[in-house]
């Protein structure tokens, strides 16, 4: 497939402002001319997009009633070695001159980051281009931008690679829910953590090996940073929360906390207590259904608890629905291929929306639900203190749960003299007032230390 010099019939240069317009009308007339697909990015996964235009040409063809033709793919490094085989004519370095064409019709983006992502991206909205985007840094950080652009220009903007890999999960919060009222989604959305935390929990590994075993077998990153602090789930989280409650959410809304902090104690103890920890994304309603809480930080769940089966680098979501109940979403969330094959289902949607002279339905953020501190959310503590075994110590304890209007639920002392550890878990109660009492338990003469603190989430069901 070989790159087509940008101009009109008759040879004629097309006027960026009215190239997608005009396009989208001589499509309609011309019903087998096909569509031209500009790729920003050929790493792991735009060389499997490559790959799956290339294998699956006649099928998508039929799907979409048009043949669709790489018009171009641009890279960082022409020279560098690539997976799969991509035809080097197709390379080029100049990413804002591909994307500007006339002739292109849609612009995939899958190189990631805010910028040069962001001005990419914008300036093919401008000529008219559709887009479809793997991105969730650069829409948690400025969706309002991306999307108030697809609106001015009548383009499409499709995300599902987005979150969650080849798991079809934004489509049915953005289009199949749009009847009902959601009120929480809940999951792990982080491939990487979910391994190092598995592992953890089946073979005792600490953080440190699991994060190189991670490491090995490219689940994980040189630099894992972004997905053990919780960025990466964090954005994902920022997405899903926009979609579900119709209000603007950005990656700075949500309250974030890694896994770095996680020992291989701490996971004995939760296994021990019939529970297993996770890294989850947690998006929910108030109880006065007046503003939202979106927070990612690690939790125990009961090992009864649907998501406690989750392992390795799957992910799992739950929807919870007023009228459809309860959804669970299952599947690989990252990788190459899944996430191509997300890339390719919207790629099919924007393709048909193209010929047809339409669009996707449009982000909606009508709701403008405010979203509340991480202090307000509702929640209960596990907590693990190393105390003086004497006389006195719970009910001092028990004192300063009481004195922030804590109750507590369960606790167990484990150990005895100088090793002594007292165990508690708390009913739900406001987070603030959980930290209160945390920090009041440090000051305590008695607590010798807080070796542990984790939030608890479930009760065998999501």
């Amino acid at each position: 497939m070989k790159p087509v010099e940008p101009e009109g019939p008759q040879g004629e240069s097309l006027d960026p402002s009215t190239a997608g317009e005009r396009g989208r009308h001589e499509r309609n007339g011309d019903p087998g001319r096909p569509l031209k697909v500009a790729l920003l990015g050929c790493g792991v996964v735009g060389s499997q997009v490559v790959r799956l235009m290339h294998e699956q040409a006649g099928d998508l063809a039929a799907r979409i009633g048009a043949p669709l033709e790489l018009a171009g793919v641009a890279v960082r490094r022409l020279a560098r070695k690539r997976d799969g085989d991509v035809d080097p004519a197709l390379l080029t370095t100049d990413a804002e001159a591909l994307v500007t064409r006339d002739d292109v019709d849609i612009v995939i983006e899958v190189i990631g980051g805010i910028e040069p992502a962001r001005s990419l991206i914008l300036a093919a909205m401008s000529g008219g281009k559709s887009i479809v985007t793997a991105n969730k840094a650069l829409l948690a950080e400025d969706g309002a931008t991306i999307h108030g652009s697809a609106k001015r220009q009548g383009v499409d903007l499709y995300f599902e690679a987005s979150v969650a890999g080849a798991i079809p999960l934004l489509r049915p919060l953005r289009e199949s829910l749009a009847g009902d009222r959601v009120h929480r989604v809940l999951g792990i959305v982080n491939g990487t953590t979910n391994y190092i935390l598995d592992k953890m929990d089946s073979t005792g590994a600490s953080f440190t090996d699991a994060l190189e075993e991670a490491q090995s077998l490219g689940y994980a990153e040189a630099d894992p940073t972004a997905d053990v602090e919780g960025f990466d789930a964090a954005a994902k989280a920022a997405i899903l929360a926009e979609l579900a409650f119709h209000s603007r959410v950005t990656a700075a809304d949500v309250h974030r906390e890694g896994i770095t902090e996680i020992t291989a104690t701490d996971v004995a103890s939760a296994k021990a207590m019939g529970y297993v920890i996770k890294l989850l994304a947690i998006c929910a309603r108030s109880e006065d259904g007046r503003s939202v809480g979106v927070r990612v930080h690690p939790a125990m769940i009961p090992r009864s608890h649907p998501l406690a089966g989750v392992r390795e680098a799957y992910n799992a979501v739950f929807v919870e629905a007023e009228s459809a109940g309860q959804l669970m979403f299952y599947g690989k969330g990252a990788g190459g291929a899944p996430t191509a094959s997300a890339v390719l289902g919207d790629l099919v949607a924007v393709a048909r929306n193209r010929l047809a002279g339409t669009h996707g339905p449009q982000e909606s953020t009508y709701a403008d639900l405010p979203v509340h501190p991480m202090g307000e959310t509702v929640t209960r503590y596990h907590v693990s203190l190393d105390v003086a075994d004497k006389p006195g110590v719970l009910a001092r304890v028990a004192d300063m749960f009481a004195k922030h209007d804590v109750s507590i639920q369960t606790v167990r002392q484990e150990g005895h003299g100088d090793d002594a550890q007292l165990v508690l878990v708390s009913h739900r109660a406001s987070d603030a007032a959980l930290s209160a009492t945390i920090d009041g338990l440090r000051e305590l003469d008695i607590v010798r230390g807080v070796t542990s603190v984790m939030r608890v989430e479930g009760d065998g069901t999501p």
